[in-house]
């Protein structure tokens, strides 16, 4: 699914996004802290590139910059982010290895927890399903494109719901890990597709609650994979146009 993530760009600090953060309460603050940046990465409220000080995170967090440096340190280790000479961290650019390498993972893993779910999916977990791509649809009738953080959030309840039927606690984790590592991804993807247009966001999630219902394991893959590899192939058709662009300049 492809969910339009765009935020206002901030000068100065290298942030986008910054609605999707909120000051945060004393209690837990260090989880509170990680947690709020984390789901701020994994709906794809900062862009590849995007610098993350730490200072301007805990004046907006409105928190002190102990919390925050541990937050990262921790987003580092779970190669959300990487660390930067200057001790600020920043999101990974996309390169084409890391888009096909994650493109990859994605696909094993969630293809195996879709299959491992779909025996234990009950008419009440389609009921639900549904529903997540009814309210997500509404949500682009009401307002457009630019209500990236809805429809990711729509996009992660959707997909997770499946996978939690799954009932592995091994997986879930790598699957959250990678989700992570692709909230940029998704993000570039959705500018792509608001640019040019396409199939509507639910259209492959359709598809795949039809496999599942129906208790087909080779359709219900296929259409996970096509619901995945559409954000990565928009962008690898990007880069391929850049390169060409690049070259034809070179030969002037």
């Amino acid at each position: 699914m492809t969910a339009h993530a765009r935020q206002p760009q901030e000068s100065g600090d290298g942030l986008t996004g910054r609605g999707a953060l909120s000051p945060v309460g004393r209690e837990t603050l260090h989880e509170r802290v990680y947690n709020q940046l984390r789901r701020s990465l994994i709906n794809g409220m900062f862009d590849a590139g995007d610098v993350l000080r730490i200072v301007d995170l805990a004046e907006r967090l409105q928190t002190s910059t102990m919390p925050v440096r541990e937050a990262l340190g921790r987003l580092v280790s779970e190669q959300a982010l990487e660390a930067l000479p200057n001790r600020s961290v920043r999101v990974p650019l996309i390169t084409r290895e890391r888009l096909d390498d994650l493109a990859r993972a994605r696909i094993l893993i969630e293809g195996q927890l879709v299959a491992l779910a779909l025996p234990n999916l009950t008419r009440e977990d389609f009921e639900i399903l549904k529903q997540i791509n009814v309210d997500c649809d509404a949500a682009f009738e009401r307002h457009g494109k630019d209500i990236g953080q809805v429809t990711s959030e729509f996009n992660q309840r959707f997909h997770f719901h499946i996978y939690r039927a799954a009932r592995s606690a091994v997986m879930i984790p790598i699957v959250e890990s990678l989700w992570l590592q692709s909230g940029a991804i998704i993000r570039k993807a959705a500018h792509i597709h608001d640019e040019h247009g396409g199939l509507a966001a639910t259209d492959h999630h359709w598809a795949l609650i039809d496999a599942l219902e129906r208790r087909d394991p080779a359709s219900a893959l296929e259409s996970l994979t096509n619901d995945i590899s559409r954000s990565f192939d928009l962008i690898r058709g990007r880069l391929d146009q850049e390169e060409n662009a690049a070259g034809q300049a070179d030969h002037g």
